[in-house]
């Protein structure tokens, strides 16, 4: 499914075209974004449980299965109609294992539906929404993808479009029914965002023509120079779990006494460089680097070298250069020469 929207639009589309007034969700609070997805839900009139560990502290780590496995088990009567994490949590840099919730689901025997936001981990991170048995991956063009905000995805299972000749939340622009109709012709029920569809077109010919092994492992290696800055300045990453670093953007967690948002609007009036602000529970504590698409050594570079400039000017006490302890690891982690795809 294709929709001329933002990622909150295929959000409201998973949901409306597969759930009723009043089913329980459960959902999990990675972040910000696993928060406003938990308030559409609250506003369909859905009735969403929020899993997680307490305060801040399941804003540093990624989908504990464990716990949704316990919370399925508990529900005999299956009441739960379906399990809604988010892959990528932008908000945090904090990746989660999609395929242990799809494992703690089957564990506890229990048929909710997996729902899966990989808005920003689509294309950037590796992601299976076949092999890991989702029912619902929403994703959008605006990260990964390069594109400007305007096309969203669902891509869904047989059991989800089952689901969907049950379900009664009214919905119209949202309804996967006209769509898969119009879609065996080629066609939509309504107009496309047809420059982007081109743009998506030149987009995948790039993805593909370098590879998505190539492009899984250009990330992580920038993600990990990017670390290594980061560690150097004597700051503390805002994910604390290293096994769920994202490859997608590294969150920079301020010492106490600094404005993050200060020290970002200095190196945007000095660098004409925008970070990323830390948004809900972390605002004012955190500044997000990103790392993603269309991203090479050079403009990883770049990027901390403004954030290091920046930081100074902020006062911010840095232990030693991120910028020369990023460039080491580069050049120590060579990566292959950038594949020329030709035209």
């Amino acid at each position: 499914m294709i929709y001329p929207a933002s990622g909150t639009g295929a959000w409201e589309a998973a949901l409306c075209n597969t759930l009723s007034l009043g089913d329980a969700v459960l959902m999990y609070e990675t972040g910000h974004f696993a928060t406003l997805w938990k308030k559409m839900a609250e506003n369909l009139g859905l009735k969403p449980e929020f899993l997680g560990l307490p305060g801040s502290e399941g804003w540093r780590r990624g989908v504990q299965a464990d716990k949704i496995e316990a919370r399925l088990r508990e529900d005999t009567q299956h009441a739960i109609k379906a399990v809604c994490v988010v892959h990528n949590e932008t908000s945090t840099g904090v990746t989660s294992d999609i395929a242990a919730v799809r494992r703690a689901i089957d564990a506890a025997g229990h048929p909710a539906l997996l729902m899966v936001d990989t808005i920003s981990g689509l294309a950037s991170a590796d992601y299976r929404h076949d092999e890991w048995g989702v029912d619902v991956t929403v994703s959008g063009s605006q990260k990964g993808l390069m594109l400007p905000p305007g096309i969203s995805f669902n891509a869904i299972s047989a059991k989800a479009l089952d689901a969907s000749r049950r379900a009664t939340l009214p919905r119209a622009f949202w309804d996967w029914k006209d769509i898969v109709e119009m879609n065996k012709q080629g066609y939509w029920p309504y107009t496309p965002n047809t420059n982007l569809l081109y743009g998506l077109s030149e987009v995948l010919d790039m993805i593909l023509g370098e590879g998505l092994d190539n492009v899984f492992a250009r990330h992580q290696r920038l993600a990990a120079a990017c670390r290594s800055a980061v560690t150097a300045w004597g700051l503390e990453i805002q994910c604390a779990d290293p096994a769920v670093y994202s490859p997608v953007l590294t969150g920079v967690m301020m010492p106490d006494g600094a404005d993050a948002d200060a020290a970002r609007k200095l190196i945007y009036e000095h660098f004409d460089m925008s970070l990323g602000t830390g948004l809900g529970k972390v605002k004012g504590r955190m500044f997000r680097i990103g790392h993603l698409g269309d991203c090479n050594d050079l403009t990883l570079m770049a990027a901390l070298s403004g954030c290091e400039m920046g930081l100074k000017l902020a006062d911010v006490p840095l232990r030693s250069s991120g910028v020369s302890a990023a460039m080491d690891y580069l050049t120590s982690h060579i990566a292959k020469p950038a594949l020329k795809v030709a035209a």
